[in-house]
């Protein structure tokens, strides 16, 4: 395979995870936006234990539902469907949480960071490995220190957390950008590149929605 070829496949490849994720991100802004609209759910859901299920089934989603060395492409595609489903029912707050317009702002802001970012991750000659290892460490003191926030109910605490996500999920944007491409240059072959494309898709679905979440927790305006 000559330059040309290479970089017009990655060049496919690429667009094949940015669909992925794009179409993943509508359905969860869909799933969110109609189910908060639905009284009778919204009670089910928030006014029951159920919320905690409903909270919880996407974390257990991508321990479980996701097996890229025993699933074929499609199955994966399927799940990625079916997570951002839950994900958009997770997420069903935050529009009975903030005013629909504050929505919009902080999703346009995170839109813009995220194409940057993911951007520079994949034209830089630079190598993220290690500044993904740092953000990796980040993640696991924002899982950490969210848990325990959700027993102490800090706001001081929530605002860190917040800030330190932004940071921590931009990074993560440009190290995901970056591995998704040099996966690629692996050439695994076609099965096997599908594959990839559905979870780097995923990778990059999930630093998109918790950047969302991080932005909007510091600048989302709260219905009266």
């Amino acid at each position: 395979m000559d330059q040309a070829q290479f970089d017009a496949g990655l060049r496919t490849h690429m667009l094949r995870v940015y669909n992925y994720m794009c179409l993943a991100l509508a359905i969860t802004g869909v799933t969110a936006f109609v189910g908060s609209q639905i009284p009778a759910l919204v009670q089910l859901i928030y006014g029951t234990p159920l919320k905690w299920v409903v909270m919880l089934a996407p974390l257990a989603f991508i321990f479980f539902g996701f097996r890229p060395d025993r699933m074929s492409a499609s199955a994966l595609r399927t799940s990625l469907m079916v997570f951002s489903v839950l994900m958009g029912l997770s997420m069903m707050s935050v529009f009975l949480v903030f005013t629909g317009q504050s929505i919009a702002r902080v999703f346009f802001i995170t839109a813009a960071m995220f194409a940057g970012t993911s951007l520079w991750g994949y034209t830089t000659k630079a190598d993220l490995s290690k500044m993904g290892s740092f953000m990796m460490m980040g993640l696991i003191g924002i899982v950490i220190a969210g848990l325990v926030n959700i027993f102490v109910g800090s706001s001081a605490l929530q605002f860190a957390i917040s800030i330190i996500g932004v940071i921590v999920f931009t990074g993560l944007t440009a190290w995901d950008t970056q591995a998704i491409k040099e996966g690629y240059a692996s050439s695994y072959g076609d099965e096997a590149n599908s594959r990839m494309a559905v979870m780097g898709a995923l990778s990059l679905y999930l630093n998109f929605i918790n950047l969302f979440q991080m932005l909007l927790s510091l600048m989302g305006q709260r219905n009266d």
